[in-house]
């Protein structure tokens, strides 16, 4: 039965709920939505022992202030905003229990961009069209504020179960990313597309949730015309007039006009969704091939700590 879990003293810079996001819908135009970390999100909840995209509470940059009203298990992932119970340092990656009138908070900002809290039994939230995440934008849910009570299905699971050190990410504030040229390769020169490869890229201030915005110092771009509209990707890479690219994320629109040097490999949106601004980006070019191989070495990480999971049970 659904019980109150979380009073919201502060909420933070910005605080949604998300899971995977709305799939299935871009042809009807509603935007996917979801966590902007899917990694950091399915682990968290493994950790508590939850379905692997039950909903969690994302956290942007600077995290909220919460009073436990229910006993419960937890775990924080992804980007490290020092998690505190009742002024105490909590590890980060690991499950832990926090009990009622205890309160979590965060201090400094240490690296990275998107947390998550995930709670064991799982977040009690409307959904729609299949999905507890919120979109603003589209009139999805709303973010969490301050004074909101939050309910869910609050379990004590097994505590201490975290990643290994060496599996924790790093969010570097400089990135390596790998791009699958295309679909529009034959609108950009040669030249222009080395260039595109070759240069720094910085992550502008004014990014958000549906697309980060590069400031890119490419001499010219010969053509920059717009294209028939078609259906976008998550780090569909969009070059528009001026010039500066624009990487689609998770609440991007459904379908684009500009064209698109690139795709970012799924197995990379992880380590671009956690740059911080002002962050710099190298591309690089990489095979479908290559990009399946991390996509599926990835999948068997999560699947494997899934079962490890459940075994300790």
């Amino acid at each position: 039965m659904s019980q109150e879990i979380f009073h919201i003293i502060k909420p933070g810079l910005m605080s949604t709920f998300q899971d995977k996001g709305r799939t299935g819908y871009q042809r009807f135009g509603v935007p996917v939505s979801g966590a902007m970390d899917r990694f950091a999100l399915q682990v968290a909840n493994i950790l508590v022992g939850n379905p692997r995209y039950e909903a969690c509470i994302e956290v942007a940059l600077i995290g909220p202030k919460i009073e436990m009203l229910h006993s419960m298990t937890i775990a924080i992932t992804g980007a490290n905003l020092e998690p505190k119970v009742n002024g105490e340092a909590k590890p980060m990656w690991t499950s832990f229990t926090v009990y009622k009138g205890d309160r979590l908070s965060f201090g400094r900002h240490q690296e990275g961009v998107f947390a998550y809290i995930a709670i064991a039994g799982g977040i009690d939230c409307p959904s729609f069209l299949g999905s507890k995440s919120t979109d603003v934008k589209s009139g999805f849910g709303v973010p969490v504020e301050k004074g909101v009570r939050i309910n869910g299905f609050p379990r004590i699971n097994k505590t201490n179960v975290g990643l290994k050190i060496s599996e924790i990410p790093v969010y570097k504030k400089k990135v390596e990313i790998a791009v699958i040229e295309g679909p529009h390769t034959e609108m950009f020169t040669a030249e222009e597309r080395e260039q595109f490869f070759n240069v720094t890229h910085t992550l502008e201030a004014n990014s958000n949730r549906m697309g980060y915005r590069l400031k890119t110092n490419i001499e010219h771009w010969g053509n920059t015309a717009n294209i028939w509209s078609d259906a976008i990707p998550y780090g569909g890479i969009q070059i528009p007039p001026n010039g500066q690219p624009i990487i689609l994320m998770a609440d991007r629109q459904t379908t684009g006009g500009y064209p698109r040097i690139g795709t970012v490999i799924s197995s990379d949106l992880s380590k671009l969704a956690q740059l911080v601004p002002r962050g710099q980006i190298q591309f690089y070019r990489t095979t479908i091939e290559e990009a399946q191989n991390q996509a599926i070495k990835m999948e068997k990480s999560i699947r494997n700590l899934a079962l490890f999971r459940k075994n300790i049970n």
